[in-house]
């Protein structure tokens, strides 16, 4: 290519010598950029969701193509983000589709140094007994003073910002009715 030709290819040289000053229409356009099309184009379905990272809210579309993500952005039609987010926001493809993901239960046992695959139902089962034993080892009925407490300071809760609203609600749920009273979410503090 000639520098001739290079700079009657520069947009900025069409511009100015074309019919589009504003650079709106063929002025900014190349053949490069005639064959790009929109990671979206292709999406057998666009799926409306909550961005997961925090208590705002943001609508987010999640575009799917052969049952996997291949994109997710802002939903112009949600009253809360009007189609923004934040970088966290913008990068939540990853929780998804990143290889580095866990997709498996690992285990380390106490003073192990390796980790060890565990079945979910194992690993559920092993959570559930540790939970309603320290209940029942630091359960408090009353104060020394009589009061009724009808609670435990054996275990607490530290939502993270990866949960959904739902799932810290049910969370929240959950740890008040075993009795705990140290209950905070990520996203609040």
């Amino acid at each position: 290519m000639g520098v001739r030709q290079w700079i009657e290819d520069w947009p900025v040289y069409r511009q100015l010598t074309g019919p589009d000053h504003l650079a709106r229409a063929s002025a900014a356009k190349s053949e490069g950029s005639e064959r790009w099309r929109a990671r979206t184009e292709d999406a057998d379905e666009v799926v409306r969701s909550i961005c997961p990272y925090c208590a705002v809210g943001c609508g987010q579309k999640v575009y799917v193509k052969d049952g996997r993500v291949t994109q997710i952005e802002g939903d112009p039609d949600s009253p809360i983000s009007r189609g923004r987010l934040c970088p966290k926001g913008s990068a939540s493809k990853q929780l998804v589709t990143s290889p580095s993901r866990v997709t498996e239960v690992l285990y380390r046992r106490p003073y192990g140094t390796d980790w060890e695959r565990l079945p979910l139902e194992r690993a559920m089962d092993m959570i559930a007994d540790r939970v309603l034993k320290t209940r029942a080892q630091t359960w408090q009925d009353v104060d020394e003073h009589g009061r009724r407490l009808n609670r435990t300071l054996g275990f607490a809760s530290l939502g993270g910002a990866t949960l959904d609203n739902e799932e810290n609600y049910l969370m929240k749920k959950l740890y008040t009715a075993l009795g705990a009273i140290q209950i905070e979410n990520q996203a609040r503090i």
